[in-house]
């Protein structure tokens, strides 16, 4: 999953940013609620884990802003100001968990990755297949043709954004945002090297190729050739 942490505790940030990376997640993090606000527009993350007190933009208000925007990606809200009462306010402001402070780090991460859970339940998308490829985003397991294929994390995330993209073309760019992180600085032709890597697990040994170079464009996952 790729997270967007909005924590200003620069201690509390780089804790969750470690853990949640060392558990096999995409991390990024602002330290401010304008520069959250910003990030989560952008509408690439799967799970947003929020404090509620912000410089600038409280994380309330972040909230309701990406509501009324459209923006439906799970928030988990997390405050030392834990009573009936705020935790009322948070959910209704359109958080989906609220978890007070001081947290284990094992309850955070059973947290984000129910909420990821859900959202993939009501979007009907636990289970992407496209031909006989199909790949299982809760137990993170691809099959194709009964054949299990074992990925690497990043060969993970790239397979499924194609998949969720399927009978599209997916730019090099956007593969970047999906699995690395902001601060991350490419070299070279490395998306090009980890999709060539990935098409060889996914394609090598079957007569129908799934994954399609779009030239001057990017990539394509489809069971038909691009025309």
């Amino acid at each position: 999953m790729r997270l967007l942490i909005v924590e200003d505790d620069d201690r509390s940030g780089r804790y969750l940013v470690r853990g949640l990376s060392e558990s096999g997640h995409i991390v990024d993090r602002a330290n401010e609620g304008d520069t959250g606000l910003a990030m989560a527009l952008e509408g690439i993350y799967h799970v947003l884990i929020v404090d509620r007190r912000l410089p600038g933009l409280d994380g309330i208000s972040l909230v309701q802003c990406l509501r009324a925007k459209g923006i439906e990606t799970p928030v988990l809200m997390l405050s030392a100001v834990a009573t009936a009462a705020d935790r009322v306010a948070g959910l209704r402001a359109g958080c989906d968990d609220y978890l007070a402070k001081p947290y284990a780090f094992a309850e955070v991460l059973a947290r984000v990755e129910g909420l990821a859970r859900r959202a993939d339940k009501a979007r009907g998308q636990t289970t992407l297949r496209v031909a006989d490829l199909t790949l299982d985003t809760q137990a993170r397991h691809a099959v194709r043709a009964g054949q299990v294929i074992d990925l690497q994390h990043r060969e993970y995330v790239l397979l499924e954004h194609l998949m969720r993209h399927a009978g599209q073309v997916v730019t090099r760019s956007m593969l970047l945002e999906a699995a690395w992180d902001y601060d991350f600085e490419p070299r070279g032709n490395i998306i090009d090297m980890h999709v060539h890597r990935l098409r060889r697990k996914i394609d090598h040994g079957f007569e129908r190729q799934l994954i399609h170079t779009v030239s001057g464009a990017g990539y394509m996952l489809d069971d038909r050739e691009p025309s």
